[in-house]
């Protein structure tokens, strides 16, 4: 995947294996093999050119980082252990970056929306409606009447 990531464009499994290859020995079958896998899990689609595919990422590279670490905390016995033993394990960097997160997330949140007020609050001063604060309302609860009562 860091090689898909990396280029950012559709890749053959033969760039790949020559890109590998400037670091270590490896098998065309092996690279292929993990393309397949990678593809049969959704990571990477890929398109036939000729007698070959090109794969394409399907997600960034962060929201795939995202996606593991949201399985890991998501099986565990005690999700909330899991994440105090994961911070415990983060750098002060990485501690900060996750605050940074915290912001943001939180600033993209909505709003809550302000509390109703409740019945039993000031009353509203009699209008030309009578009893109520608008024509229409009864006690300013926003109560309907119809029929000839009204």
């Amino acid at each position: 995947m860091t090689r898909v990531w990396q280029w950012n464009r559709p890749v053959t499994v033969r760039e790949v294996l020559e890109d590998l290859q400037q670091e270590r020995s490896i098998a065309y079958t092996t690279v292929m093999t993990v393309m397949d896998n990678l593809h049969q899990k959704g990571w990477v689609r890929r398109e036939a050119e000729g007698r070959a595919y090109r794969y394409t990422a399907v997600s960034t590279r962060a929201a795939y980082s995202a996606a593991l670490m949201n399985e890991a905390w998501s099986t565990s016995d005690s999700p909330a252990a899991a994440l105090v033993a994961f911070f415990g394990m983060m750098s002060p960097e990485q501690r900060e970056a996750l605050r940074d997160a915290v912001r943001i997330v939180q600033h993209d949140e909505p709003e809550p929306p302000e509390p109703a007020e409740a019945p039993e609050a000031a009353p509203p001063a009699a209008g030309p409606g009578g009893a109520g604060g608008e024509p229409g309302e009864e006690g300013g609860s926003g109560a309907r009447r119809s029929g000839p009562g009204r």
